[in-house]
């Protein structure tokens, strides 16, 4: 394992870096090749490539028994999960979408894209995700949808939305991209609120290079999704619905995703024994606390996200920066905050404070199939390098004029 000499020989300070190749925060889990092409011979052979092929029709008959669903739908890409369901649910005549301004860097211009506006909530300091409290008292009369997001740790209060919902008679989606895998004391993630949304995104749990899929147990949602995805076509050249486009998976996609579903097991194994190294070392490691995984109820252990405390030397920003020049691919953690951004268009106004003081303190950690135990002991050394060496640093960047 190389460790670093002295502060000189910090990449930030034109030293060399810890890693020849980038450690992804990303899963990038590969299925053996053999499983993979044995999958693509179903299509292959059929001459079916997309357009509701049979790996397709396959890989959505699977997902919906993994998530004791009635319906899985399955899209090109989990921005099209998203937006074409929170189309479909928002009520007629409202414009609001309420959701955390804490979450995925991407959901205000979904929300826009779809035509509605993005209202921001705070989120609960204890799990960083969206709860009933958190979330009632930005309800209004405009209030079309409620967006529930999962954190990259654990679940939102999924209970609580859905009695939200219930009480306001507004629909509930979930977005469940970082949750494939995940279950609380009521059942599988996938099997709440109207629908639920994931990714099938290289960096997913369930790696289907590109793609998505929802969950649902409303038969004409799902009727409706399928048509959406398709140009609305019922039949040839039969177009029965307007807004139609095309947001099918084809069957390559599929395919990857079959593979790896078959493999799922083994990756959250591998995950669950990283995660395990991670926690005992950062243990010893003052100024950085794991975000533990509710062990209570099945999970992924898929990211890893650490909150820099205050008896940390430096800023998180500053952390990532003397990472990511070793090569060291940490990244902040939703940040900057939705509402903290410059939008080009409407949003509602928030004043956020928990999420601005949330927004400065979490990172992720690499993680996945390309990050062996040795690297996560290298990366944990080189964070315990920083804080035993963080006077010396700290001079040596005034020198540097490094932020």
């Amino acid at each position: 394992m190389f460790v670093k000499g002295s502060i000189d020989e910090l990449a930030i300070f034109s030293g060399p870096s810890l890693f020849n190749d980038f450690k992804s925060t990303s899963s990038l889990y590969q299925p053996e090749l053999s499983r993979f092409l044995q999958y693509s011979k179903t299509f292959f052979d059929s001459q079916h490539y997309t357009n509701n092929g049979p790996n397709t029709r396959l890989l959505e008959q699977r997902l919906a028994e993994f998530h004791q669903v009635k319906y899985c739908i399955a899209f090109s890409s989990g921005f099209w999960a998203i937006a074409l369901t929170m189309k479909e649910l928002a009520l007629t005549g409202k414009t609001e979408v309420l959701m955390p301004s804490f979450t995925y860097r991407r959901m205000a211009d979904i929300t826009a894209w779809v035509g509605l506006k993005p209202r921001f909530c705070e989120v609960s300091a204890d799990t960083l995700a969206v709860t009933y409290e958190t979330m009632k008292p930005y309800i209004n009369q405009q209030t079309a949808l409620i967006l529930g997001m999962h954190p990259i740790v654990n679940c939102c209060d999924v209970m609580g939305l859905q009695q939200l919902g219930k009480e306001h008679h507004i629909p509930v989606m979930f977005d469940a991209v970082e949750s494939m895998y995940e279950a609380i004391a009521e059942g599988k993630i996938g099997s709440f609120g109207n629908a639920e949304c994931f990714s099938l995104h290289a960096s997913k749990l369930l790696n289907g290079a590109e793609g998505g899929y929802v969950t649902t147990n409303d038969e004409a949602l799902a009727s409706a999704l399928r048509l959406k995805r398709s140009y609305g076509f019922a039949g040839q050249d039969n177009c029965i619905m307007e807004g139609g486009l095309n947001a099918k998976l084809n069957e390559l996609h599929a395919t990857m995703a079959l593979a790896n579903l078959d493999e799922l097991p083994l990756l959250v194994a591998a995950n669950k024994s990283n995660y395990e190294l991670y926690r005992h070392l950062l243990s010893n490691v003052k100024g950085i606390r794991l975000l533990q995984f509710d062990e209570c109820y099945q999970t992924s252990y898929k990211t890893i996200v650490v909150e820099f405390t205050d008896d940390w030397p430096f800023s998180r920003d500053e952390t990532v920066s003397f990472l990511n020049a070793e090569r060291i691919l940490a990244r902040s953690y939703y940040s900057p905050a939705l509402h903290q951004k410059k939008m080009l268009y409407p949003v509602c106004d928030a004043e956020l404070p928990l999420t601005d003081y949330l927004s400065k303190r979490f990172a992720l950690l690499p993680c996945g199939d390309f990050v062996n135990k040795d690297d996560i002991s290298t990366v944990v050394t080189f964070l315990r390098f920083l804080s035993d060496n963080a006077k010396q640093i700290k001079a040596q960047q005034l020198v540097w004029g490094k932020p």
